[in-house]
């Protein structure tokens, strides 16, 4: 993996690592549910729903990178970046940049 001097460099190279379809929609399902778990965490009031997020993101991801993609997450390099990557995703998906 190379260096990367900006997201906007990154983002191609994040796109690239997630081609299989069964990934992306690991990807976005953890993703979705980070979000349910934040807003369980705020309506119960209960911050111990927070200790899931990371659970809930990282687990489906890393099941579509060893499983389905069979490459290793860039999150082991760029994990900001990644993070990032995860988020616009995501949100591409909903905008219909990117397809499931």
């Amino acid at each position: 993996m190379a260096g990367f001097s900006s997201f906007r460099e990154f983002y191609p190279f994040y796109l690239g690592e997630h081609r299989n379809r069964v990934c992306r929609r690991l990807h976005f399902a953890g993703t979705a549910c980070v979000l349910a778990i934040l807003a369980a965490a705020v309506v119960t009031g209960r911050p111990a729903w927070l200790w899931l997020a990371p659970v809930a993101g990282y687990g489906f991801a890393w099941v579509g990178h060893f499983v389905f993609e069979k490459n290793r997450p860039a999150t082991f390099r760029h994990p900001l970046y990644s993070l990032a990557g995860d988020w616009v995703m995501f949100f591409d998906v909903l905008r219909g940049r990117v397809r499931l």
